[in-house]
């Protein structure tokens, strides 16, 4: 899916994705800069319309305030997430073909063969019953719940044991900061495009392959048994935050020989 992440034309049939490129390739030419939400969407940008690099700029999603940081609720929000109990593993997002979660259940029953541990996948989408069917085939019926949208995502982040974003392809990958956000540990595919850029190319969490339950299966493990410094994870979580992203647009918006402003960034 690499070749499609660019403004969504993966979700696109082939004449609407046709159509997205001629408009893509007739108006961004004739525009002062285009924004990307990662520096990967940024480049595979650049393979669909011939842009000048001075025109790109990389302004992550502003994905938390300032006041989100660490604030997320402590109160246990599900049994499973109470003191004493094994540890939760955590996926969120539209249960769809990108979000890959087939992959994230293999992975789990690999890691739950292994040690005691649940997998709790938040908010809902056309996959549903696909989903609970490989719950149902695998034998982890009891250890794998979806019980659909919740109002206090990052409260179950905050809770869990691990994150994890088992995605086929993304823009940026906003529920991997949330989670960070809240000291909990995350493991991600190396999926096109966001995580990289997020994890610092693996320094704060495992990249693995897309697709792959085994390799996926141990990191889950590894990340379990020897989880990263939270408060490492926090501050890299607060360069996503909406003063970041304001800060940023600023910039970009006003040239540098108006008084008293900055030079615009490409990040």
């Amino acid at each position: 899916m690499g070749d499609r992440t660019c403004c969504g034309l993966a979700e696109l049939n082939d004449v609407k994705r046709r159509l997205r490129i001629q408009g893509m390739r007739l108006l961004y030419p004739v525009v002062d800069g285009v924004v990307c939400v990662s520096a990967g969407v940024a480049v595979d940008l650049t393979r669909y319309v011939d842009l000048p690099l001075e025109k790109l700029h990389v302004i992550y999603n502003p994905v938390l305030s300032p006041e989100q940081l660490g604030t997320a609720s402590q109160v246990p929000l599900h049994p499973w997430l109470m003191p004493g109990q094994p540890p939760v593993i955590l996926g969120v997002g539209r249960l769809t073909r990108q979000k890959d979660f087939p992959t994230l259940i293999r992975a789990f029953t690999l890691v739950a063969n292994q040690r005691a541990c649940r997998l709790i996948i938040l908010r809902d989408g056309p996959e549903r019953r696909a989903l609970e069917q490989l719950v149902s085939e695998l034998g982890v019926k009891g250890r794998v719940i979806l019980p659909g949208f919740v109002g206090d995502a990052m409260g179950y982040m905050a809770a869990a044991g691990l994150f994890v974003l088992s995605s086929a392809w993304e823009g940026f990958g906003m529920v991997l900061v949330e989670a960070m956000a809240t000291g909990t540990p995350v493991v991600s595919t190396d999926c096109p495009s966001g995580p990289r850029e997020i994890l610092l190319d693996g320094e704060l969490g495992s990249l693995v392959p897309v697709s792959d339950p085994q390799t996926l299966a141990t990191a889950m493990l590894q990340t379990l048994d020897t989880p990263p410094d939270p408060e490492r994870l926090r501050r890299r979580a607060a360069d996503f935050t909406s003063d970041q992203a304001a800060e940023k647009y600023l910039r970009l918006m006003f040239p540098a020989d108006e008084p008293g402003v900055r030079t615009p960034q490409c990040h």
